[in-house]
């Protein structure tokens, strides 16, 4: 037996009235864990002002219908993460942090999206670990947070796209060399002939083969171009 956990930690800054709004939807789940009903339920609802009631509008003769979404599970509303609100500083800016050992990354995610508005584009990683030490329990990831949407990326699918791309053709790169008695070796150009390695011209393998030799003093030999060289 083994135990899994899910970690993150991470901090956005946003307004007083985003603030507000996240701190209203821990105010929702709360009233929708008391399985309010009736008329208690709507005036929970009411409570938490018109800019919730925007931003969620409900769906369905539930008020708190038009929340419900963010989560994975509807049935268990919960962001699985704790959420600390700091004071605003002197330009009306809030530090949000979100941490937890069993992080409810899809639900963060659609409540940033949701209640953060202004300071996207957003990011934050992800990482998820084994207390015991067996093949293929542990990762991460990332989720990044546009205007346009949400998108999520882990290390198991970097992994996998990368094993599944086709490997690059290697191609051999040489140069034509000769040995000057005062100089060392010199690196043909076509341009300008001998020369430094860093005006060489480089060939392929086939290129090599086809071209036709200059004559020189010293018989000039095809090398391998040093690694390094663009």
């Amino acid at each position: 037996m083994a135990n899994n956990y899910l970690y993150a930690a991470f901090a956005v800054s946003v307004t007083a009235s985003e603030a507000q709004l996240i701190a209203n939807v821990e105010a929702a789940i709360d009233a929708i864990e008391q399985d309010l009903q009736g008329k208690a339920r709507q005036e929970a609802f009411d409570a938490l002002g018109p800019e919730f009631a925007a931003t969620f509008p409900p769906t369905s003769d539930d008020p708190f219908s038009g929340l419900m979404p963010i989560f994975p599970d509807e049935d268990f509303p919960c962001l699985d993460a704790d959420v600390t609100i700091e004071e605003g500083d002197a330009n009306g800016t809030h530090t949000v942090s979100f941490s937890g050992h069993q992080f409810g990354i899809e639900q963060v995610a659609n409540l940033l999206f949701a209640c953060a508005k202004s300071t996207l584009p957003i990011g934050f990683e992800y990482a998820y670990t084994c207390d015991k030490l067996r093949n293929d329990e542990f990762g991460g990831g990332a989720v990044i947070i546009t205007a346009d949407g949400i998108d999520y990326h882990s290390t198991h699918a970097i992994v996998r796209e990368a094993l599944s791309k086709e490997p690059l053709p290697t191609c051999a790169r040489l140069v034509l060399t000769i040995r000057d008695p005062e100089h060392g070796l010199m690196f043909w150009n076509t341009d300008t002939g001998f020369g430094d390695l860093a005006s060489a011209t480089l060939f392929s393998e086939q290129e090599a083969a086809d071209f036709d030799v200059p004559i020189a003093f010293d018989e000039p030999e095809w090398l391998a171009c040093p690694a390094g060289v663009p």
